[in-house]
């Protein structure tokens, strides 16, 4: 966002789709984070009559063949990580292992060579949404890779050594530590591990997209398709009736919808849910 923002680059918002990935081929712990991001950005001025207007900015560097240059991207996102880490520390919302000399351990963490990497622009629409659905619904590892597990519990799986040219190898592992190296790749409850930045941030995203709509001349989006609660109900369980999930049998009816009483009674309480009130 910095670097679009800039107008020696793009002078634009981009879209940014970023997807976590905590795991390497050998199921060790390997944070790291795949993002999508538009080669062109969405700018907002304000005409001297108070008017907004919207321009598409593309990339005024690279001729469509990089982003931004490594060199430029590797000293930003470095210092920006190690500058919110290093808040969270100070501020004990971080705790590092006893006996560990932070400052000491910044200036390595300063001194080494970040890994910031982006691939060539992807060549249509198509690409991108494969792209999406292969990065955005893996998990640490899938069925086709495990080759055996013994019976002793000991499971035994493929993975491509990058450390090797990328060759394929086994590895055979306990079956404790398969499960111990695989545990540690469920996310926490309600961790959302994929975020959408500028353009599809969430703060007034369908406007933003209607005006991007409207500059390239695409049809805008249909609005959404309300479905009546019988019909999403069909679909689901197979009926319009909502089977009872004890006995299987019986239909569930609604009979009333209880609101919230307040300390005006409970008129007001409905009239504060957005009801009239029938007498």
């Amino acid at each position: 966002l910095t670097l679009s923002k800039d107008e020696k680059r793009m002078g634009g918002v981009p879209s940014i789709s970023s997807v976590l990935h905590t795991w390497g081929q050998r199921l060790d712990f390997h944070p790291h984070v795949h993002c999508i991001v538009s080669g062109g950005g969405i700018n907002k001025t304000t005409t001297t009559q108070g008017d907004k207007e919207f321009t598409w900015k593309k990339l005024k560097k690279g001729n469509g063949t990089y982003l931004f240059p490594y060199s430029v991207m590797e000293p930003i996102y470095k210092g920006f990580f190690l500058d919110k880490l290093n808040k969270l520390i100070e501020a004990k919302e971080v705790q590092l292992p006893q006996n560990t000399d932070w400052q000491s351990l910044k200036n390595e963490l300063y001194a080494k060579k970040w890994i910031v990497y982006a691939k060539s622009p992807m060549g249509n629409a198509a690409q991108v949404v494969e792209y999406l659905g292969r990065y955005t619904q893996k998990i640490a590892i899938s069925n086709h890779r495990i080759k055996e597990v013994d019976a002793d519990g000991n499971v035994t799986f493929w993975y491509k050594d990058y450390k090797d040219e990328g060759k394929r190898k086994l590895l055979k592992l306990t079956g404790q530590e398969f499960l111990r190296r695989f545990a540690q790749h469920i996310l926490p409850a309600r961790f959302v591990r994929i975020r959408h930045y500028g353009i599809l941030g969430n703060y007034q995203r369908k406007e933003r997209l209607k005006v991007i709509l409207a500059l390239f001349d695409v049809p805008a989006h249909p609005e959404k398709l309300k479905v009546p609660t019988d019909i999403a109900n069909l679909c689901r369980f197979g009926s319009s009736q909502v089977i009872c999930p004890k006995c299987k049998k019986g239909k569930l009816v609604l009979l009333d919808i209880l609101l919230p009483r307040s300390r005006d009674g409970p008129s007001k309480a409905i009239e504060k849910q957005g009801f009239g009130v029938l007498n």
